[in-house]
């Protein structure tokens, strides 16, 4: 089957994979959402528990889908791993370390002698859904941004990348006489807005007490404006801006490059329309209906979106993590980068074994969701 595959058609296969997995990465990013909002929704300690009890039992996911989006990466992307992990190490360190204080949180915000005090551990957790969020959307932003960093062919044949950043990647964030800058961190804020209104949007979902339900649906509402705000500035920003096309071995500046990829890829296009109207439905059902059926919109639609948006990144001979300068030749792309045709087959056939974690991901879920969380399971110790 996959050894009938050409060597291109495999790395497409891969870089769909790896895309899916980061799309799913952003939509968990509700829990990280959701923990920013436990002092605005929760005015009582019985609040407070409520919400945190119903992030309780997800945070797991988020924590297990980026680790496999990492190793998904590694697997079958190499070079751009060993790039981006090994080189912007500061920013996946920070991001590392927001999810360590995560876990931390959860194993001893109620734990007897507390000497910390749960406070302490709620602003863990605010911190995790604050830096976590805003990291990893500059992050991805540098897909169509660019990088600092240099690829060299050694003596021997093998390939070595050089981080050529002053501050190993956070300067993404804050090198300001970039004007790429201010679109890395659009997003990062964009990442951040989605994550809150679908936290939100989450807790109208599972939580069975009227007044969060009240104060989530006001907040997103009012989220809803600057998540636009940004999320519109970072879209017409890459739909107008020059691309890092590449034809062969060499690497091209393409005006409207991304623009051209939604259009001459219309599926892609077509992906990202229907991934940004499911958002916004789903931000008008939570937000002036109060429904439920909110996060289900609204994450369907984040998973389309993002998802769409990565595939415009790395297809239709697109360098998906661009080197920007005079190193523009080290940019990276889907071919230059995979793994070997043998490591992509071999992985292909694992990769068959998805959807059975996905239906179990999906059977966890309705377990613990059978019912919604109220004072009654926290004061029970449920």
């Amino acid at each position: 089957m996959f050894e009938k595959m050409s060597f291109l058609t495999l790395q497409h296969y891969w870089f769909i994979l790896v895309s899916i997995l980061g799309a799913l990465l952003v939509f968990l990013l509700y829990v990280q959402g959701g923990q920013t909002l436990i002092r605005r929704l929760g005015k009582t300690p019985i609040e407070r528990d409520i919400l945190i009890g119903s992030l309780g039992s997800k945070w797991e996911f988020t924590f297990t889908t980026l680790v496999t989006f990492g190793g998904a990466f590694f697997a079958s992307f190499p070079l751009f791993y060993s790039t981006s992990f090994g080189g912007a190490y500061w920013v996946w360190i920070l991001i590392l370390f927001c999810f360590i204080i995560q876990s931390v949180a959860y194993e001893f915000r109620n734990k007897a002698n507390n000497f910390l005090g749960a406070k302490t551990y709620e602003t863990f957790l605010f911190i995790n859904g604050l830096l976590g969020t805003i990291l990893l959307g500059t992050a991805v932003a540098t897909f169509f941004t660019g990088s600092l960093f240099e690829i060299i062919q050694n003596e021997n044949g093998t390939i070595s990348s050089i981080w050529r950043g002053p501050a190993r990647g956070l300067e993404l964030a804050f090198d300001f006489t970039r004007y790429e800058t201010f679109i890395n961190l659009s997003l990062g804020l964009a990442v951040f807005c989605l994550a809150r209104i679908l936290g939100a949007l989450y807790f109208i979902n599972n939580v069975d007490n009227e007044n969060i339900v009240k104060r989530a649906v006001s907040n997103v509402k009012i989220t809803a404006i600057p998540f636009l705000i940004f999320f519109l500035f970072f879209l017409i920003n890459i739909l107008v801006k020059d691309g890092f096309a590449y034809n062969e071995n060499q690497v091209f500046m393409e005006p409207y490059k991304y623009l051209h990829n939604l259009i001459e890829v219309p599926i892609i296009g077509i992906l990202l329309l229907i991934g940004v109207v499911l958002v916004l439905a789903g931000i008008f059902l939570g937000g002036f209906k109060a429904s439920s059926k909110g996060i289900w919109f609204a994450g369907i639609g984040t998973i389309l979106t993002v998802f769409a948006l990565l595939l415009t990144a790395g297809f239709n001979n697109t360098c998906y993590y661009p080197a920007y300068g005079e190193y523009l030749q080290s940019s990276i792309n889907i071919e230059n980068s995979s793994s070997s045709r043998y490591t992509l087959v071999v992985m292909s056939y694992v990769s068959l074994m998805i959807p059975f974690v996905f239906a179990y991901i999906w059977y966890a879920w309705r377990q613990m969701n059978k019912r919604k969380i109220n004072a009654s399971d926290v004061e029970e110790g449920h």
